[in-house]
């Protein structure tokens, strides 16, 4: 059967109706029309974060609560489409809701100005060719608003605002989001190494960041969604004090939805995307990286765990008893190492001893002077009933520890804790790697230490084996912990009077 020109021309626009109806209520459908060179059934993965956005956002995500996720956080290796695709995400937002307001973070205006860029790009877009797609293909009721020339900072026709870029530490003032974004706010491993920057990233992330969301104006009939806003982290995954690693370690974790894909996957043995990313590439790319920064990028393990010195630690919730319910530890014992330096922390450690295994139970972390620590650790001494204390009398540490013993005798009544000094010579380092596994085998620690002792948990448990440690205080202290244990013999121990 011959068709008329009419007759093909009418099929044509019927089918380009199809198309441009199953761009509009299916996100993964509108990036491949608009981009198909770029997103094709070959590259699964962006199937899986188109779904999970598009999900994400009509609130079909849902917790063990009943009610939907309104936390995102997305963890995927680099040139893989992440960025790209949460531009379109916004475009597809304000065609679908244009009272929506975004607010995008990132590690400078820079890159939070490209991201506003393409957003904004993608909106304005004319189509160049008859089969092609583009935004107003299916918005077509959707517009800049005339006399917007900022990238950072626009708005659509009949509103006021609808999207701001800003860099990390950047000014949001006046404005609120109903979707608050943050897309790769670490630059790269020496600000992921940077404790001061870390904390600089949180502090503006949780103070001027999160302050900015506003539901209010939001065209929305389901009350649950027009109520709260959504919140989106896009990240690699550098370390445990980046911003997806705080959050996965408070309460908080519970309301995230976490999408967490690997370069490669080697239960399967195959790549992410192959076509993104071939097998010899990543291989190469192996051989060249400095090892702490492939895995954060392509295998989203962080920096100070992979390759942290401590892989795990044991913990307990009593002491040893008998079958009567008796305590049967051997004894109290203490190891102190006083700070070298000023920006030193003394380490004083109380354990309980037993058939060759140390239970922590209690412990002094501070960075205080002298005049401080002095008192404080003849207290801790004398609060656990320590039989035996050990003082490294290295910088001043013989001092300390007379001054320790004279105050425990003079002012606490104490004349039962023996109070002993030596010379630490053996080299540090080498100490605490050669003893690091003793330490994860037969030192156990409080089942809330991390609570107790937070100070001291953040050091032990971000501890890298190669370089690039600020401090070693706490595992200087628990190594000596280790080798009172494993061999009396490494001492030469000096009595003091």
């Amino acid at each position: 059967m011959n068709l008329t020109d009419t007759e093909m021309l009418e099929m044509e626009l019927l089918l380009r109706q199809d198309d441009v109806d199953s761009g509009v209520s299916d996100f993964w459908e509108y990036c491949k029309l608009t981009s198909p060179r770029y997103y094709r059934d070959d590259k699964p993965h962006l199937k899986i974060l188109c779904t999970v956005l598009q999900n994400f956002y009509e609130g079909k995500l849902i917790r063990e609560n009943g009610k939907s996720y309104k936390k995102l956080m997305i963890n995927i290796p680099p040139r893989h489409g992440k960025t790209r695709t949460l531009t379109k995400f916004s475009q597809w937002i304000l065609g679908k809701n244009p009272f929506e307001k975004i607010i995008v973070g990132s590690y400078n205006d820079d890159t939070a100005g490209d991201f506003s860029k393409y957003t904004r790009d993608g909106i304005e877009e004319k189509r160049n060719v008859e089969t092609g797609y583009v935004f107003n293909d299916f918005f077509p009721d959707t517009q800049l608003k005339f006399g917007t020339n900022s990238y950072y900072k626009w708005a659509l026709e009949g509103q006021f605002f609808n999207y701001l870029g800003a860099g990390i530490g950047g000014s949001i003032t006046g404005k609120g989001g109903s979707i608050l974004l943050i897309d790769d706010p670490i630059k790269n491993e020496l600000e992921a190494f940077n404790e001061d920057k870390l904390q600089k990233i949180w502090n503006w992330y949780t103070g001027t960041f999160l302050s900015r969301g506003d539901t209010e104006g939001r065209n929305a009939e389901d009350l649950e969604i027009a109520a709260e806003p959504f919140e989106i982290v896009t990240m690699t995954r550098w370390c445990n004090q980046d911003i997806c690693g705080r959050i996965l370690s408070s309460d908080e974790a519970k309301e995230w939805y976490q999408v967490v894909m690997k370069a490669y996957d080697k239960d399967t043995d195959t790549m992410l995307c192959e076509r993104t990313l071939s097998r010899t590439r990543y291989e190469d790319l192996q051989k060249k990286m400095i090892p702490e920064v492939f895995w954060a990028n392509y295998l989203q393990e962080t920096i100070d765990t992979k390759g942290r010195l401590y892989k795990e630690f044991k913990t307990y919730d009593e002491l040893p008893i008998d079958k009567d319910g008796k305590l049967v530890i051997e004894g109290i014992y203490n190891y102190t190492d006083t700070a070298d330096e000023g920006s030193d922390f003394l380490c004083s450690i109380c354990y309980a001893q037993y058939k060759g295994e140390a239970y922590i139970v209690d412990l002094l972390y501070t960075k205080e002077g002298m005049e401080s620590t002095e008192p404080k650790t003849a207290q801790l001494l004398n609060r656990n009933k320590v039989n035996k204390a050990v003082i490294e009398s290295n910088n001043g540490g013989r001092g300390f520890a007379r001054n320790v013993q004279r105050i425990l005798k003079d002012e606490l009544n104490n004349t039962a804790t023996i109070i002993d000094w030596f010379h630490q010579s053996e080299n540090k380092i080498a100490r605490i790697l050669t003893h690091s596994s003793f330490v994860q085998e037969h030192i156990y620690f409080p089942v809330n230490w991390k609570d107790r002792f937070p100070e001291f948990y953040k050091s032990m448990s971000t501890f890298l084996k190669e370089g690039k440690n600020q401090k070693d205080d706490a595992q200087d202290c628990i190594t000596g912990v280790a080798e009172r244990i494993d061999s009396e013999k490494k001492f030469e121990v000096l009595f003091g009077v």
